[in-house]
């Protein structure tokens, strides 16, 4: 029997802390006018006084099981999307489930930084397909607040904090088939373009060794470059093989790095900007969470969109691109 998958219900939540352009012009050399001039970023959100990516992600996953009506013991899968996790180990994942009381669920983390949502959707997709389980939590969340190097006003201004999610499950409906087509890919040879949390390999043995991590930090031109350039190429590959034009599509939702990332892709792609969710604005880059937060974003939408394009990219580098009814 064809097993098909649906999306259940989708979420997304924000720390309280908001924190505008002109507090970091306070610190960095920056200013309003020059992050909105590059980012089109006014404010974003900060995890502070304790609260990690765990708990972003817990609140993700009671609205999803609240929203569907799933009870925590139902599900048998939690993915969690993260490039600042709340540690190495255990998993971030582990922890939302044992603050979810998930307790028949197994768990685990992906890091594919900003393309993670997507890569986690595609991993729950082939889970759920198996026929062996049958309601997952994607779930990508980040606090990426922790990892920034406020001297460094050329990625500090970009970043925000924050996560998003949808539950899977599988159904015996044709018409609520989810998964349409997806094309993940990966350049290795850039993974110095961007890179977070490096841990260097001890170089004696000595009882002053003590584990160090390093900032955030991102070659900005060569993103631009790469998700302007590659990026695009690989969405108009994935709209072709499936004989798709700019107006078969009813919303595309990028990974919110950037507005003028998003402007430039809608000009090359010829597909117009009002399909194209946006949150960077008032969240900033919230690397892997943007996507998800966008599609709960757009199903709170009357007469919402049913073909939808994500596409994810980031550090790695990793991209993806992913067609969806929705």
């Amino acid at each position: 029997m064809t097993v098909n998958i649906k999306i259940a219900a989708t979420g997304h939540y924000v720390p309280k802390r908001i924190v505008d352009n002109f507090e970091l012009s306070k610190i960095m050399d920056t200013s309003d006018e020059w992050i909105q001039t590059h980012t089109g970023i006014e404010t974003r959100h900060f995890a502070m006084n304790g609260e990690n990516t765990s708990d972003l992600c817990t609140q993700v996953g009671k609205q999803l099981l609240d929203k569907s009506g799933v009870q925590a013991d139902e599900i048998d899968l939690i993915l969690i999307s993260t490039i600042t996790p709340d540690s190495l180990t255990p998993a971030t994942a582990c922890i939302v489930q044992d603050k979810l009381g998930a307790k028949n669920a197994f768990a685990m983390d992906i890091s594919a930084a900003c393309a993670g949502f997507v890569f986690g959707l595609s991993t729950a997709e082939k889970f759920l397909r198996s026929g062996r389980y049958h309601k997952a939590l994607v779930i990508s969340g980040e606090t990426n607040s922790k990892m920034m190097d406020f001297e460094d006003r050329t990625s500090a201004v970009f970043f925000g904090d924050g996560a998003g999610g949808a539950l899977l499950e599988t159904t015996d409906d044709v018409s609520e088939e989810f998964f349409i087509d997806e094309k993940l890919q990966s350049l290795g040879s850039a993974n110095q373009t961007i890179h977070s949390g490096r841990i260097q390999p001890i170089q004696e043995i000595s009882a002053d060794n003590y584990p160090k991590t390093d900032a955030f930090y991102q070659d900005g031109r060569a993103v631009f470059t790469f998700a302007t350039e590659t990026v695009p190429t690989q969405m108009q590959q994935i709209l072709e093989k499936n004989q798709l034009g700019a107006d078969s599509i009813d919303a595309v939702i990028c990974h919110q790095a950037n507005l003028r990332i998003i402007e430039k892709i809608s000009q090359t792609l010829t597909i117009s900007l009002e399909k194209f969710p946006v949150n960077v604005i008032h969240y900033g880059n919230t690397s892997s969470a943007g996507i998800p937060m966008a599609l709960d974003q757009l199903s709170r939408v009357k007469g919402q969109p049913k073909k939808v394009l994500l596409t994810g990219f980031g550090a790695g580098l990793d991209y993806t691109s992913m067609l969806i009814n929705f």
